[in-house]
């Protein structure tokens, strides 16, 4: 005898309590752009194998972070780590809600929290973000970097319109992981990233080159305008009181300088003659600017 199908009310994916939707995204450090999905219950972030996100570093305790998710939120709280659970840069005393786009720092890895009915969809935006953002300075990688400098060298031969490119390094940068730690140097180069930001402008392209190396690309400034620009980040910088575990860091910059010339006919031929001034700067005293 057949038996009667059963009636049974589904509910849609966009009544769900989009926190059971909850995901973490790695955006700098090993296993770049893997996602871990925090499930309902506790997730355990540590050094330990039995940890549900196994985090392999010294920095990291070996039961560092959990985090609760349940009807009523999601919450991180840390677990009495040696060196820390932070979010956006600030220190997680107790437990902390967590919020769509916030960062979550353990050890030398950075995750980003993402929240919403469509998990998918925002987790391959933000691996899209990955390959053209750094994700320690959230400032552009090298890839754009270069791209960004093929498009702009062709478009200025094109229109005859200038462009100028600037190399900066940070002075002395292995004796600052040495005297201080890696995560300090992790910091300050988070912290250079925000302060030389506030002069860039909006068609500008400001991005992490390699290391502690970043370069700014200037479409349409002349070479004494890079100069006066480079001059002012090297200032400011000099300036900016860096800081981590509320402990200060002296900071300099060098600087080198180049502009688009007929001569130049690859855009590695510019990067050189800006990196040959990066090293002449640095060569005779650093914390200057050359070019």
């Amino acid at each position: 005898m057949q038996k009667e199908t059963v009636v049974t009310v589904i509910s849609k994916i966009s009544d769900r309590p989009v926190n059971l939707d909850a995901a973490l995204v790695v955006i700098y450090g090993l296993d770049l752009g893997r996602k871990f999905d925090l499930t309902s219950g506790e997730t355990l972030i540590g050094r330990s194998s039995k940890a549900d996100i196994q985090i392999d570093q010294e920095s990291v305790s070996r039961n560092h972070a959990g985090i609760t998710n349940s009807r009523e939120g999601v919450r991180i709280r840390d677990l009495g780590s040696t060196n820390g659970t932070f979010i956006n840069d600030e220190l997680v005393e107790g437990g902390r809600e967590l919020r769509n786009g916030d960062l979550v720092k353990i050890g030398r890895t950075i995750f980003k929290y993402i929240a919403g009915g469509n998990i998918e969809a925002a987790y391959h935006d933000e691996i899209y973000r990955l390959t053209t953002m750094d994700g320690l300075t959230q400032i552009y990688n090298r890839r754009y970097f270069d791209e960004q400098l093929d498009r702009e060298i062709s478009r200025s031969r094109r229109y005859e319109r200038m462009l100028s490119l600037v190399l900066l390094d940070i002075d002395h940068f292995k004796a600052v992981n040495d005297k201080y730690g890696h995560l300090a140097g992790d910091s300050v180069l988070k912290q250079l990233a925000s302060t030389v930001r506030t002069k860039i402008r909006r068609e500008d392209v400001f991005a992490r080159y390699g290391g502690e190396e970043f370069a700014i690309l200037l479409p349409e400034v002349s070479l004494a305008g890079t100069r006066q620009l480079a001059e002012k980040v090297r200032r400011l910088v000099e300036k900016q009181r860096f800081e981590f575990d509320r402990q200060a860091i002296p900071v300099t910059v060098s600087v080198g300088l180049a502009a688009l010339e007929p001569f130049h006919r690859e855009s590695g031929e510019l990067v050189r003659d800006a990196d040959e001034k990066l090293f002449e700067a640095k060569t005779t005293g650093r914390n200057r600017v050359m070019g």
